[in-house]
């Protein structure tokens, strides 16, 4: 019981801050803020810190695999939450067709990005040349036509060209993305909906990952400054998800747009006595 009821004041607190109406329409200002002045850390970070290392667990374990991390824990809380409230597998598919739309996105813009990369960029090769005089070595650039960027890194060349840095798209993206999907737990909790101990500890498991993410991000920001990519992807990042939740979403759910989160789910309805009727409550109330 005192376990319970630390979780739930835990998940209160936190579903009342990401369901504020200032949280909601500012957040995307903050990941705009911290991906333009990032950077500017790395005046004061150690270069020497275990997080200046890309061989860092965080980054093996957690950066590499991003998105799949966002797709189960989101997925998981998107479907617990609407099929505890409809029983409908149609309803909830419909709302996981927002991680399918944001996979799929995220999937075409690598493509597309690899192939920008590819065909605007250029493999060189480091050559020793040694100076007269002082012994003093320059490293010289041969171009070497016809290699992709994979190729000439594995080769342990150097490539040059225009990038955009997926890691920061892929980063500002999911945070966007999972301030939007759990945004509606805060709704959902003061309409009274079920909210057991499951739906509660996945709701906190998808804030403590986007904290993560956020944590991630100020990391390579810090550590691995590269601009002008990190703002690039940034933007990348932050259009697509404006062109998602601020745009397509909002026509409504139809057989061409899944609807925004928490459509179909909170209700307002009034039972006969005129009270408000919670998620997952309708139905007792058109009986009376």
């Amino acid at each position: 019981m005192f376990l319970y009821t630390f979780l739930a004041v835990i998940t209160d607190l936190a579903a009342g801050l990401l369901g504020h109406a200032s949280f909601r329409r500012h957040f995307h200002l903050l990941m705009a803020g911290l991906v333009i002045f990032g950077p500017a850390l790395s005046l004061w970070v150690s270069p020497f810190s275990v997080f200046a290392k890309r061989t860092h667990f965080l980054y093996r374990m957690f950066l590499r695999s991003g998105w799949g991390w966002t797709c189960v824990l989101v997925g998981s809380f998107v479907f617990l939450l609407s099929f505890s409230v409809r029983r409908s597998i149609t309803l909830s598919l419909r709302h996981l067709s927002r991680l399918a739309v944001a996979g799929g996105l995220w999937q075409g813009f690598r493509k597309v990005l690899s192939v920008l990369e590819n065909t605007t960029g250029s493999c060189y090769e480091l050559l020793d040349n040694p100076e007269e005089g002082n012994g003093a070595t320059q490293p010289l650039l041969v171009l070497r036509e016809d290699a992709s960027k994979a190729a000439c890194l594995n080769a342990g060349m150097l490539w040059r060209g225009y990038e955009v840095s997926e890691d920061t798209f892929l980063l500002c993206l999911c945070c966007l993305l999972l301030a939007e999907e759990t945004a509606v737990f805060g709704p959902y909790l003061r309409l009274g909906g079920p909210s057991g101990a499951p739906l509660r500890i996945i709701f906190l498991f998808c804030v403590l990952l986007l904290g993560l993410w956020i944590f991630v991000l100020l990391c390579l920001l810090a550590y691995f400054p590269q601009f002008p990519t990190q703002l690039l992807g940034g933007a990348l990042g932050c259009l697509s998800w404006r062109a998602l939740y601020q745009g397509w979403y909002r026509l409504g759910p139809s057989w061409y747009c899944p609807g925004r989160p928490g459509m179909g789910l909170l209700s307002t309805e009034k039972d006969g006595d005129g009270k408000p009727v919670g998620p997952g409550q309708e139905n007792g109330a058109k009986h009376k």
